[in-house]
């Protein structure tokens, strides 16, 4: 491999000294305009590459921002990103994504090499839940902005951007016992996970507010995947009474028991009605067509992306600590309709 020029060899061939090629890459304004046109022509003939580490380490800005998601080919998180993106690119910022695959451990490595790589901020959708957040804790340092999106932890000094999940669980639940449901099972995927919780609570409160008896029996903890949807749809249909509507926290997992039901001739809605959370896209191209939360995710994407810029331009009327809360729009689709 041929030796990679440096700043010595563009200096070497100007004969001038290191420090004005160096100002004059840097666009320093006391390098007059000839000279940098000079120099950056020079650069170019010889293949000069800035290190780019060693600029970020000299000027404490990379424009590169890190962003952290549990798996980057699920619609919701593909859509983030296109949302921070779209914020970001045209301020001179590019994103680096990776995916934890749900592994703590994994997530840890990766911010710590974010971190490493000198980003000027990192947004996370964490796989660390309540129970494992110190671990977290070990690796969050001051010098670079964290944003937390979507599956949130609460640290102090923290920003989050999320949506109102506990509304979304509540407006889904209601909107079934407005349709004359009674019996109203619940997909849940994790309780650990702050979201998953807070729209399990919305679903008891529904009930609750219209006196109606919460049955842990209808309540099912599942993987977001149509298989573990489909045998959960199964467990609830050989139950002595079998629920006579569906709220699931995952449209994936929805999905799964909407096969079921169709498998056993079970009508929706007549029979059985079914309501969502996330949107997928999917959900509209069904039949019949599937009743979802919307999480609005390339609006929390542009979100998350002003959060962090609120917090490098540390302009003094924004509060450098935020936590923006989405509202959830409940999209009412066939699958619900009862009542026309």
């Amino acid at each position: 491999m041929s030796k990679k020029a440096t700043i010595y060899d563009i200096a070497k061939e100007l004969k001038i000294t290191a420090a004005t090629v160096s100002r004059a890459l840097n666009n320093n304004p006391k390098i007059s305009e000839k000279t940098r046109d000079l120099v950056l022509a020079t650069a170019e003939k010889l293949n000069y590459k800035q290190n780019r580490l060693a600029v970020a380490l000299k000027s404490g800005k990379s424009n590169n921002v890190g962003v952290v998601v549990p798996f980057i080919n699920k619609n919701f998180f593909a859509s983030v990103i296109r949302g921070i993106e779209e914020e970001l690119y045209p301020k001179g910022f590019h994103v680096i994504i990776s995916q934890t695959h749900e592994e703590s451990d994994r997530e840890k490595k990766i911010i710590q090499n974010l971190i490493n790589a000198q980003v000027d901020g990192i947004l996370v959708s964490t796989s660390f839940t309540n129970e494992n957040k110190n671990q977290l804790n070990q690796v969050l340092k001051k010098s670079s902005p964290f944003i937390f999106f979507d599956r949130v932890l609460n640290f102090d000094g923290i920003s989050t951007v999320t949506i109102d999940d506990y509304q979304g669980g509540f407006d889904a639940t209601e909107h079934l016992i407005n349709q004359g449901c009674k019996r109203i099972a619940h997909f849940n995927v994790n309780q650990n996970i702050e979201l998953y919780n807070k729209r399990f609570n919305g679903y008891k409160d529904a009930l609750l507010k219209h006196g109606m008896a919460y049955n842990s029996d209808y309540v099912i903890t599942l993987k977001s995947n149509m298989q573990a949807g489909e045998e959960a749809a199964e467990k609830l249909m050989k139950l002595p009474i079998p629920p006579d509507a569906i709220f699931s926290s995952t449209d994936n997992g929805l999905l799964g028991a909407v096969k079921y039901l169709q498998s056993k001739s079970i009508k929706i809605p007549e029979d059985v009605s079914v309501v969502g959370f996330s949107n997928e896209p999917f959900t509209q191209f069904l039949e019949p067509s599937i009743s979802s939360v919307d999480q609005s995710p390339v609006e929390m994407g542009k979100m998350a992306a002003k959060v962090f810029l609120d917090q490098i331009e540390n302009r003094q009327d924004v509060q450098l600590h935020q936590d923006v809360v989405l509202p959830a729009k409940l999209i009412i689709r066939k699958s619900s309709s009862k009542k026309q």
